[in-house]
């Protein structure tokens, strides 16, 4: 007897192959990973000595790693990190998006202008920040001009590394969140401004009272996904300053990555991975349940 199929079945077959290969993908490079890693994290592996070669140590790893002063130093650094990238780089993103869009002649070369940060190579964005911060660099040099004799090491100071870092994201994010601000400003309602000025609303009035709530699920998109990208930053603090000097510029993923792949310990490479995700996810939640009572309220 032969199997007919229907001719639902049929579309649904070659749909489901359509999407097959993303199926494939996920599961091999997110879902099975994500399961080993949450496997290993309740081990003490090194993955030198090859796969099933672990101990199961429970959750020691997650509690030892709080005793652990590398990863409370990098958690810090991560978070100090965090709360200062994402509120800057929003905030200036929207100023220049408004900006641009109102009194820029030129608008489009000027987007690009400030978008190209974010498409260059990484690393080849974070050595000219290298020597841009050197002695011969327009920093030092700029702060010699204003009469002081001994400027920063910046990258080589403990008290400037971090924030030497911060500036470079920030200048290297700033123009992707202006193109998503600019798209949405493009939808913004005419008619709504144009009352505002028959009213006499000036222009910092209509930026606060009408832009800032009408651009706020941009907003709320832009803090999700810059928050998240902070928390993971890790190419610049490879490439310039490999988490020190000390511990000042060591932050969570760089600790992960050293754990895991110069001292071996991968299971608590991965416990301190799982942290993150969690970290990430209630965050994530936090200002999810804000953003409904925002646009509700």
């Amino acid at each position: 007897m032969k199997f007919k199929m229907s001719r639902q079945l049929k579309i649904d077959l070659v749909g489901y192959s359509f999407i097959l290969p993303n199926i494939i993908g996920v599961l091999l490079f997110t879902l099975f990973p994500m399961i080993f890693s949450l496997i290993i994290s309740f081990t003490d592996w090194d993955y030198t000595q090859g796969i099933g070669n672990w101990n199961f140590v429970g959750f020691q790893n997650f509690i030892d790693m709080w005793k652990d002063e590398w990863f409370t130093s990098s958690l810090f650094n991560t978070i100090v990190f965090a709360v200062t990238v994402v509120p800057l780089t929003v905030f200036l993103a929207l100023v220049l998006a408004v900006v641009i869009d109102k009194y820029c002649f030129a608008k489009l070369p000027m987007r690009l202008a400030f978008f190209m940060p974010y498409i260059s190579n990484v690393v080849a964005v974070a050595i000219v920040w290298v020597m841009m911060y050197s002695p011969w660099g327009p920093f030092t040099q700029m702060v010699k001009f204003f009469g002081v004799e001994n400027p920063p090491q910046w990258l080589g100071d403990p008290k400037w590394a971090l924030a030497a870092i911060i500036l470079m994201t920030i200048w290297s994010g700033v123009g992707y969140a202006n193109m998503i601000y600019t798209s949405a400003i493009q939808g913004l309602p005419k008619d709504v401004y144009e009352a505002a000025d028959i009213d006499g609303a000036n222009e910092v009035t209509k930026f606060f009272r009408l832009t800032v709530p009408f651009l706020s699920p941009t907003t709320f998109f832009l803090i999700i996904t810059t928050f998240v990208t902070s928390f993971q930053v890790f190419a610049p603090i490879q490439i310039m300053t490999r988490g020190g000097p000390g511990t000042s510029t060591n932050v969570l993923v760089y600790y992960i990555y050293t754990s895991a792949f110069t001292f071996y310990k991968m299971g608590y490479a991965s416990a301190m991975s799982w942290i993150l995700f969690i970290i990430l996810f209630i965050i994530t939640m936090v200002q999810w349940r804000g953003q409904k009572k925002w646009v509700s309220y």
